[in-house]
């Protein structure tokens, strides 16, 4: 429950390795976000990850197994979760691999994994997510899309489609449970400088993990719907989502 000012006492991380859901989280530990759970596959670095997060002034930091690409598993998970905790005011849905377009040409099978992970798995564990929030009455599902799904490029349409797929879902998700007291807010970031994209240039307007956790927790405490990070991709994109086809072919060969 947020406490008499309005803070945020406690979240779920599903993809608790995630720069931008860290830098999140100790955004928040700045007022009083106390207690944490994260969720992951590799609990050994979510392990060194608590350890973070308890010097950043949480107290209490909870490690869980969390697979992404095994959905049949994300609602007893997600149930146990809030058997423990049966009060969380955030979940932050920031799991997803990025993968290469080139080897998922060359391997098909690969790419149907990423699109298990970045979608399929999302969806389950996000609606195993809204019920809970949805019976206790508040708390928000945040959920961290991308701008590559505005319009899917060449060089990565595998993973735009698995983005693109994720921000409908969050979308609608959203409207299914309005009036219920929960919310669900789409993130939108663009290019984001994380351990993820170290072997990449940076692309048009690049940012950093904590830059778009400082956008996340304004969001949140704005009750925004979407966020975009930076903010001014909503103006670029209002303009690339209508361009010709051919032109945008042409920009896009461009990066």
């Amino acid at each position: 429950m947020r406490d008499a000012l309005g803070a945020l006492e406690s979240v779920l991380v599903l993809g608790g390795g995630s720069d931008i859901a860290v830098a999140t989280v100790k955004e928040l530990a700045k007022e009083r976000t106390r207690t944490v759970v994260l969720a992951g596959r590799d609990t050994a670095k979510l392990d060194a990850v608590a350890e973070e997060l308890r010097s950043a002034g949480v107290t209490t930091v909870e490690v869980v197994g969390f697979d992404a690409s095994k959905p049949e598993t994300h609602p007893a998970i997600i149930d146990q979760v809030w058997r423990d905790h049966p009060d969380l005011d955030l979940v932050l849905l920031a799991f997803g691999v990025l993968g290469d377009q080139d080897a998922f040409e060359a391997d098909p099978v690969s790419a149907a994994d990423a699109v298990l992970v970045n979608y399929a798995g999302a969806v389950s564990s996000g609606l195993a997510v809204a019920q809970h929030l949805k019976e206790q009455g508040h708390g928000t599902l945040a959920v961290i899309t991308s701008v590559a799904g505005e319009r899917a490029r060449a060089d990565n349409f595998v993973y735009g489609s698995t983005k693109a797929g994720l921000d409908a879902f969050t979308q609608g998700l959203g409207d299914r449970l309005a009036g219920s007291g929960a919310s669900v807010m789409a993130v939108r970031p663009g290019f984001v400088r994380t351990s993820m994209t170290e072997h990449m240039d940076d692309g048009p307007m690049a940012t950093t993990a904590d830059a778009v956790a400082k956008d996340i927790v304004t969001g949140l405490r704005h009750g925004a719907h979407t966020v975009w990070s930076p903010a001014k991709l909503r103006y670029v994109f209002a303009v690339l989502k209508v361009l010709p086809r051919p032109v945008w072919r042409r920009l896009a060969a461009q990066r």
